[in-house]
């Protein structure tokens, strides 16, 4: 269920859907495939944040999209990628990868390691038109940016070495150790969703744990924190 606060609404990461199968564990936070709940449509431009396990060797065969940003977001293990632009790529920790699915675009994602399983996060985006041009971008980012610090990695205006996104959307990722503390404040035309991708946080004094997401209201001062250790993504949303 999701849980109120002054100006954030938490939403549970027990509240999730979820799909499983033979080679896949999928927790949805919002609604997607079997799992529909009308308060869980998405938030502002942000549609989809699938967190998926696959065992090795297995993945998901070519298939299709349309008119949507799709971002995947690795945290252990590699995926495999591959397209009918002619694109073939794997994307490992660190990683940004985005595909503007456009007029339409044809992809498979599977894992390449036959002894290791992949954790990841799927993240999709609706587009700030429809029609586009189908395209594929991928970057890395050390650790070193990322440690105890926000760094964006995802922006329409493509800024700062970050991928672009075809939408009002800056995204932002984050490993935290124990005692590191950031600040953010989310100015009085925009709106956020923290996703806590591993570990445990507190924010603004209440423990957030992986899988939980937060939607977050203009004009709030952030203070994010950890005793024992995370991975978070930031979406600053228009």
């Amino acid at each position: 269920m999701a849980v109120n606060s002054k100006t954030h609404l938490i939403h549970d990461r027990n509240a999730r859907g979820q799909s499983r199968t033979g080679w896949l564990d999928s927790r949805h936070t919002f609604s997607f495939g079997g799992f529909y709940d009308p308060n869980r449509m998405g938030f502002r431009s942000l549609r989809v944040i699938n967190d998926d396990r696959v065992v090795p060797g297995a993945g998901f065969p070519t298939h299709g999209h349309k008119d949507m940003e799709i971002l995947t977001y690795v945290l252990e293990g590699s995926i495999e990628h591959k397209d009918s632009l002619g694109n073939g790529s794997i994307i490992y920790p660190g990683d940004a990868q985005i595909m503007s699915a456009g007029t339409g675009i044809l992809h498979s994602e599977y894992n390449p390691s036959e002894t290791e399983p992949v954790h990841f996060l799927q993240i999709w985006i609706v587009p700030n038109k429809q029609g586009l041009q189908p395209r594929y971008e991928q970057k890395s980012f050390p650790i070193e940016e990322k440690r105890g610090k926000l760094r964006l990695i995802g922006a329409k205006d493509g800024r700062d070495g970050a991928v672009t996104i075809y939408q009002d959307v800056d995204l932002y990722t984050s490993i935290l150790e124990a005692g590191d503390v950031i600040n953010y404040r989310v100015q009085s035309n925009r709106y956020a969703w923290l996703q806590i991708a591993q570990g445990v946080v507190t924010l603004n004094g209440e423990e957030l744990r992986a899988g939980d997401g937060v939607q977050i209201s203009p004009e709030e001062q952030l203070e994010i924190s950890t005793d024992v250790g995370a991975e978070i993504l930031l979406f600053d949303l228009g």
